[in-house]
């Protein structure tokens, strides 16, 4: 398996304290969601060529982009 990089991250308390959440309801570390949430993005783009995916805006948003 290929080594993995290790990238310094700086995230807000709140925007950090979200993920943590977010991560232990789906039994992840947080290091591992946010990996997670990544990964999907980007196959999200490779896809559709979004940046963001639909799923992940909300309804605000969708209307400003469409």
């Amino acid at each position: 398996m290929p080594a993995k990089k290790q990238i310094p991250l700086r995230l807000s308390d709140s925007l950090y304290k979200e993920l943590a959440a977010w991560a232990e309801a789906d039994f992840r570390s947080v290091n591992g969601q946010i990996e997670y949430l990544l990964t999907e993005c980007v196959k999200a783009h490779k896809k559709s060529g979004r940046y963001i995916p639909k799923s992940v805006q909300n309804e605000d948003e969708q209307e400003d982009i469409a």
